[in-house]
């Protein structure tokens, strides 16, 4: 129980000096291997830079993207597999639709194969305020 205490001390922590919700702090945190500092400075340079990074299980991939791309403010996500770029889709305003739908089935198929994917989102603004 006292491990629970200490990550969620930590985790408010970071909440606290970076606005960051409770997933994001948490992400973070098991980023940093648990080192506060570092969980702190990957949310900053996160924001500064208006890109994010999720991991991403195969089968979950194409059920991210689209939840990324209908909350908006997204500009580009990339999909990355063991640090290589494998798919970049560029999100503009009325440019995504069915045009990107077959490649991301295949994608999707593709996915569900093998592991765990990286997802990198950039946004058109600070992703915290």
């Amino acid at each position: 129980m006292q491990d629970i205490n200490q990550q969620l001390e930590k985790i408010d922590l970071i909440r606290e000096r970076t606005k960051a919700s409770y997933r994001e702090a948490k992400e973070a945190l098991e980023a940093a291997d648990g080192d506060v500092l570092e969980a702190v400075v990957r949310l900053e340079e996160e924001d500064l830079n208006h890109k994010k990074e999720f991991q991403v299980a195969g089968s979950k991939l194409i059920e991210k993207i689209k939840e990324l791309i209908k909350k908006g403010n997204v500009t580009k996500i990339l999909v990355k597999k063991d640090g290589e770029i494998i798919f970049s889709l560029p999100v503009t305003v009325g440019v995504i639709g069915t045009a990107f739908y077959p490649p991301l089935a295949v994608l999707g198929l593709a996915a569900t194969l093998v592991g765990q994917y990286t997802l990198e989102v950039e946004y058109n603004e600070p992703t915290r305020k």
